[in-house]
C-alpha cells in the first residue's frame, strides 16, 4: 500500500474537524457515517482521521467539506475501493485530469472527476 502521510500531509482527527467546522464531534462522526468525509486510524495511537484537504476554507460563508466529494466516494465506494484506497486515489495525481482528484473537485470538475472514477467500475 501506499504511504498515504506522503501523499496527503495534513490530517485532521475527528474533534479538530468538529472544530473547524462549528459543529460537535457527534455531527463530525456522523459526517464519516453518512460518508461526506472518509478517513483512517494512523499514527502512533491509531486515532481515526480525515484528510484536512477535504475542508475548504469557505463553504456558504463558512469552513466545509468539498461539496462533491460524497458523491466521488460513492462511485469508488461502488467500485469495491476501501476507504484508504479512496483517499490514495484522490490524492494521486491523475493524468487524465492532470492534477489530483481531490484538487479538481475543489476547483469544481465534478463531473470530470466522476467520469475518471466511473472507469474504475
Amino acid at each position: 500500500m501506499t504511504d498515504l502521510d506522503a501523499l496527503v500531509g495534513e490530517w485532521l482527527n475527528l474533534p479538530d474537524l468538529a472544530d473547524i467546522l462549528g459543529i460537535e464531534v457527534g455531527k463530525a462522526r456522523g459526517l464519516v457515517r453518512d460518508r461526506h468525509v472518509v478517513g483512517v486510524k494512523r499514527g502512533e495511537r491509531t486515532i481515526f482521521q480525515v484528510p484536512a484537504k477535504f475542508v475548504l476554507p469557505e463553504v456558504d460563508g463558512r469552513p466545509g467539506v468539498i461539496p462533491t466529494l460524497r458523491g466521488t466516494v460513492m462511485v469508488l465506494a461502488d467500485a469495491e475501493f476501501t476507504d484508504e484506497e479512496i483517499i490514495e486515489w484522490l490524492f494521486t495525481p491523475n493524468d487524465e485530469l492532470g492534477e489530483l482528484p481531490v484538487d479538481a473537485l475543489i476547483s469544481g470538475k465534478r463531473a470530470a472527476v466522476r467520469r475518471v472514477a466511473q472507469t474504475l467500475l
